[in-house]
């Protein structure tokens, strides 16, 4: 894999006592994804936060009380902190996306 797909926009969202963490692949961001009814805007005024390699926004993980990530690269690693991560996402035109609330 090329080192571009293996960085990720990240951003840290506070809402009173939540911490919501939203992650999306670097080439996610900006489109839309659309299956069925389901539609994804993967937004840069949400997902645009910093790029980063996806291995370093792993430590962000432990402090979000929401997660938000869309796309292989980042459900990847979010899998191996819980192996369970794809079993909860769907798939939106072959892009895996997850929300999860601790």
């Amino acid at each position: 894999m090329s080192k571009k797909s293996k960085r990720c926009y990240v951003k840290v969202h506070k809402y009173g006592n939540e911490t919501v963490l939203a992650l999306c692949d670097e080439d996610l961001l900006g489109k839309t994804l659309a299956e069925g009814k389901i539609v994804l805007e993967v937004r840069k005024d949400f997902y645009g936060g910093i790029l980063m390699k996806v291995e370093e926004a792993i430590g962000l993980v432990s402090s979000a009380t929401v997660i938000n990530a869309v796309g292989k690269n980042v459900l990847d690693m979010l899998s191996k902190i819980n192996e369970l991560v794809y079993d909860a996402a769907v798939w939106i035109e072959g892009v895996p996306h997850v929300q999860i609330v601790r």
